[in-house]
């Protein structure tokens, strides 16, 4: 077969001259295929596997490889972040602490004074009831009288009343046949007798009375009435409230 194209070296332009190439190859190729038709589809098959290497234009640098510490969170940052968490914590457990001392500081004040004011109207009835019986006896029944004495008292004065009783005033009650009634004053239009609180905590309280003492005895002609103010200590016990000091005033 005859070739379809010839030129002159040198002439044409770059467009023409590839199509010219082109052209004869094209005309090689069907040559070949009239010669040998497998080796012509053989050529026809694309080339797998081919690699491509692209050079770096001179002068390019590769770009550095990132290292672990560009993932990692910033460290100055990070403490920053940790110090304010560490400082609202700490913050938290100080109003914590203080709310629960402060809860506690109310609850103690308020059982303590809850405590003072049962305190106050439980050792006043207690005093006089106490007051009439401590403070009176009767010749005729000492021993009766000076026992019941003995059970509203408490503590050390339970054996100061002891020994009085038994040295003094029970031999000098029965020599002159001494009879000491005494009673707790009440308003002459009637009413509370008159008796109040002047201290009291939760365990013991101090009650000032007015009692009245009518004293009979062969010393005496008729009966003599003395009007004693006398402050009363009295004292929680596992019994109930006791007379722990007496003192005239």
């Amino acid at each position: 077969m005859a070739k379809t194209t010839t030129r002159a070296v040198g002439s044409g332009s770059p467009a023409r001259r590839t199509m010219t190439a082109a052209a004869r190859a094209a005309a090689k190729r069907a040559e070949r295929a009239e010669r040998d038709p497998a080796a012509a589809v053989a050529e026809a098959r694309p080339l797998a596997g081919r690699t491509v290497v692209i050079e770096p234009p001179e002068g390019w640098d590769d770009p550095p490889e990132p290292a672990p510490e560009d993932f990692e969170e910033d460290a100055p940052a990070a403490s920053v972040r940790g110090s304010r968490r560490g400082l609202l914590t700490a913050v938290l457990c100080v109003l914590v602490v203080a709310g629960l001392v402060a809860v506690a500081v109310l609850g103690m004040d308020y059982r303590d004074r809850v405590g003072a004011e049962q305190a106050r109207a439980q050792a006043l009835a207690a005093a006089r009831k106490a007051a009439p019986v401590v403070l009176s006896y009767d010749h005729r029944h000492l021993d009766r009288d000076f026992a019941a004495a003995r059970a509203h008292l408490t503590g050390t004065f339970r054996d100061e009343y002891g020994r009085t009783t038994r040295a003094v005033v029970g031999p000098t009650a029965r020599k002159y046949e001494g009879v000491v009634k005494a009673t707790v004053a009440e308003p002459a239009g009637g009413g509370t007798p008159a008796a109040s609180v002047v201290s009291a905590s939760a365990d013991e309280a101090v009650v000032l009375l007015f009692v009245n003492q009518v004293t009979r005895s062969t010393r005496v002609t008729g009966a003599r009435v003395d009007l004693n103010r006398v402050r009363m200590t009295m004292t929680r016990t596992s019994e109930g409230w006791k007379v722990s000091a007496v003192d005239a005033l």
